[in-house]
């Protein structure tokens, strides 16, 4: 895939952007909308379905062209004006949906995991994508914002598609947390990147990615102040290195720069909806898949009792550490290091009641979907960042006797096109007979 070629005439000047008016189509994965132009498939970035709009485009390869809308003939009535001055063609790529309103927003979501769960999975539904507790007009709820500086050490975002740097003096989805850092208005001479993290337990924290041999010369901010030294992880150059998050009367220790949802409202509302679906009784076997931090582990572990049992599996060597610390309290609960597929195999893992999985974006994988469906669980609670690899993966669940019973989506990313899915998986009764 090709960025538009820049032209020139004849005496070396710039020509104009190639421009073309369309009626635009239906939502796509991503934040895009469908058009069509000469018999090309158009996909079009700050338009609505069904506008009429001048489109720059962007890109262009054998099968399609990219755009951007840049002048509006006649608006959808969802059309809101964005509520950040960095949103826009060529601006900062942060955000997909600025221009809508946040119900159109949220049916655009639904629009989309629907259409993937038909495409990929053969299965129509209807999906209604729900509100997330904590993002007053989807605003001020990213609680961890990684800044792009450049040479002469001002921080900004990411331009779409792109490694130019919008400038920024603020970012209007930042969690106050972050915002009081006051990263993007000092200066960071030295570094590459520069993330901002606050937590709900009141830490702040600022990881530095320094440029290759080069210092980063650091101001004073109020948080701690990690240096992102590669392979060789993180090391704390003030503070502590790790942050507490807190969930239902439940502290958790995280480290600065391991993951954690980002919407303050994301992890009590994830943990509900894993217990609602996944239904753990007490004496139950439990596996939490990708446990990451020990979230949903400890809230598994609270439902199955002393008498049950839950096995937490994470391949990233500090939230091991930090899921066994925050499992501590919780004896019918432990967490081993390793790839999920080779983590099972070398326990000898053959069955189980429950199974969580929150795989990263590329989703489980045909091998771990074998491998978990190998277990005949009678559920199987599945949560994702991505409804494509969602799709794919219950699509290869279907084989071994599961079927969705149940799908709760959530609008955990306001302004973008993120959207967070839980599934419910459960074996057809006919495969529950033969097992």
């Amino acid at each position: 895939m090709d960025r538009m070629p820049t032209r020139t005439t004849p005496q070396g000047e710039k020509e104009a952007p190639v421009r073309v008016e369309m009626t635009v189509g239906a939502v796509a994965n991503g934040g895009w909308c469908v058009a069509r132009h000469e018999g090309r498939v158009v996909f079009v970035r700050h338009a609505l379905p069904g506008e009429r709009v001048i489109a720059e485009i962007t890109e262009e390869t054998a099968r399609f062209l990219r755009a951007d809308a840049v002048e509006i003939l006649e608006p959808s009535p969802d059309r809101v004006s964005p509520p950040c001055p960095f949103s826009g063609p060529g601006r900062c790529g942060g955000c997909d949906w600025q221009h809508a309103s946040l119900d159109a927003q949220r049916r655009l979501k639904a629009e989309v995991v629907a259409e993937q769960l038909r495409r990929l999975a053969g299965i129509d539904r209807k999906v209604v994508v729900e509100e997330v507790p904590g993002a007053p007009g989807g605003l001020g709820w990213r609680t961890r914002v990684q800044f792009a500086a450049d040479r002469d050490g001002s921080l900004g975002l990411r331009r779409h598609r792109s490694h130019e740097i919008e400038h920024v003096d603020h970012c209007p989805i930042a969690h106050p947390g972050v915002e009081e850092v006051g990263a993007e208005r000092r200066d960071w001479r030295g570094a590459a990147a520069v993330e901002v993290v606050a937590s709900s337990g009141g830490d702040r924290a600022v990881i530095v990615e320094p440029l290759p041999r080069r210092r980063a010369d650091l101001p004073d901010v109020d948080a701690s102040v990690l240096l992102d030294e590669g392979r060789r992880g993180t090391r704390a150059l003030s503070g502590r290195a790790s942050l507490v998050e807190q969930v239902a009367g439940r502290d958790y220790r995280v480290t600065a720069s391991g993951f954690w949802q980002v919407h303050p409202g994301a992890p009590a509302t994830l943990l509900g909806a894993v217990i609602e679906l996944g239904r753990p009784e007490p004496g139950e076997w439990a596996l939490d898949l990708y446990c990451g931090a020990g979230l949903f582990a400890a809230g598994l572990a609270e439902a199955v009792g002393p008498e049950g049992a839950v096995l937490g599996v994470e391949s990233e060597p500090q939230a091991v550490q930090d899921a066994r610390f925050n499992l501590r309290d919780l004896p019918q609960a432990s967490v081993e290091r390793g790839r999920v597929e080779e983590a099972l195999d070398r326990l000898e893992i053959e069955r189980a009641d429950l199974v969580v999985a929150d795989p990263p974006r590329a989703g489980l994988g045909r091998p771990v979907v074998d491998r978990v469906a190998a277990l005949e669980a009678s559920r199987i609670v599945y949560v994702s960042c991505d409804p494509a690899t969602l799709a794919r993966d219950i699509a290869w669940f279907a084989p071994h006797g599961y079927e969705l019973a149940d799908l709760r989506a959530y609008d955990q990313y306001p302004m973008t096109a993120h959207v967070e899915c839980v599934a419910l998986l459960v074996r057809s009764p006919a495969e529950e007979v033969t097992a």
